[in-house]
């Protein structure tokens, strides 16, 4: 059967995506896996995610709240089931769906943590011989490392067929944990589902922004790892405070604001920030997005990111860092920059970007660009690893 959307199955599957979905909030993984289900559905295909009942414990989550206050996908089906801490709910989970036999089951693994949750799941998923369990891997290694994270990262791997990760940083340390099963690279789709744009002037009106200013933005949560420091730092050079560049900061902090907001008013910044510092919904990521003129991340390790997908959507100028995998999504000089984790570099790429007005030049090769990041092409690896393409 084809399904013109890019790949070839012979009969319509039986999938179940296992990870994220609604209840839980917005995040890049919940938002991925309803787009996935959404993509393979539209192909023909019969698709349910398995979401979790409890994610982290309180006291392992540094946000707000973990729920969604975002209408329920009505065209997806979602079950709430899994406890990532219940040891016998993972065997309830496993069973439930080793019996029902589906053809292929996809999870997402970002840390490790999940991996006795996950592994066992998978475990008792693949007893029934019929099942293939495809594990996207955002991450292998955690930006923030801990002396377990091998060994459970080892289980989870032993649990799997194969692997489809969306970075090559991320391929090459997965092979250091498997060298038998397949593993194949595909770079992060593009996030297609936050609403279509809308002019720079209808965004910048909607956030109470100047029409003609000049805005970057940071966006997602902050954590240590993602280098809003630098970022910060980089603002303090006087070349971009004499051109009037304002940094909108739009996401929630999962790391300590005071450690920020001591740097800020020490050196006088809060006249060149917009910081809306609360989870930002689904319904308004492209106002924010809309409203800039270049996307700004300045990580200090990474993999691939999410946030560079929305960007293309939104046909944005991006600014990234020289580490993990982004510069494999950002071609320096094409779309933007790829500068080193230093707060001079940062500040000369602003610089030039404005002075030399680049965003035209750029936003013209977005158009061609983007065109490498397609769901097609992610779903054609998944169902490769899976044994399932014709």
């Amino acid at each position: 059967m084809h399904n013109g959307i890019g790949y070839k199955v012979k009969t319509v599957k039986d999938i179940v995506i296992v990870g994220s979905a609604y209840p839980l909030r917005g995040g890049g993984i919940t938002t991925y896996n309803e787009l996935l289900a959404t993509k393979l559905q539209e192909a023909g295909h019969k698709v349910r995610i398995v979401t979790f009942s409890l994610q982290y414990p309180a006291i392992l989550f540094p946000g707000k709240t973990q729920y969604s206050e975002e209408k329920r996908p009505e065209h997806l089906t979602i079950e709430v089931a899994i406890n990532s801490i219940n040891p016998f709910n993972w065997w309830r989970v496993g069973d439930k769906i080793r019996k029902e036999s589906p053809d292929l089951v996809v999870m997402r693994y970002w840390i490790p943590f999940m991996a006795p949750c996950l592994g066992v799941i998978a475990r008792r998923i693949r007893k029934n011989k019929h099942t293939k369990v495809v594990a996207i891997a955002d991450n292998v290694i955690p930006h923030e490392t801990h002396f377990f994270d091998k060994p459970l990262t080892q289980f989870f791997v032993n649990s799997c067929d194969g692997f489809v990760t969306m970075s090559k940083s991320v391929l090459n340390d997965l092979k250091t944990f498997t060298t038998l099963k397949p593993v194949v690279y595909n770079p992060h789709p593009m996030y297609e589902n936050f609403g279509e744009s809308i002019s720079q002037k209808s965004a910048r009106e909607k956030l109470g922004l100047n029409e003609t200013g000049k805005y970057l933005l940071f966006f997602g949560f902050i954590r240590k790892y993602k280098g809003l420091d630098v970022l910060l730092k980089a603002l303090t050079d006087t070349r971009i405070q004499a051109a009037g560049i304002k940094l909108i900061i739009a996401g929630e902090y999962y790391d300590k604001p005071n450690e920020y907001q001591v740097f800020i008013k020490e050196h006088n910044l809060e006249h060149a920030l917009v910081q809306r510092n609360d989870f930002i919904p689904d319904s308004e990521v492209s106002t924010y997005f809309c409203a800039a003129d270049m996307v700004v991340q300045t990580y200090k390790t990474a993999t691939q990111s999410g946030v560079t997908q929305i960007a293309y959507y939104y046909h944005k100028p991006m600014l990234v860092t020289d580490v993990g995998g982004l510069a494999e999504l950002v071609p320096h000089d094409v779309v933007g920059y790829v500068t080193t984790v230093d707060h001079k570099a940062i500040a000369d790429a602003i610089i030039e970007f404005y002075e030399n007005d680049r965003a035209p030049f750029f936003v013209h090769n977005v158009q061609t660009e983007r065109q490498r990041f397609t769901w097609d092409s992610m779903i054609d690896k998944i169902f490769e690893v899976g044994g399932l393409e014709d």
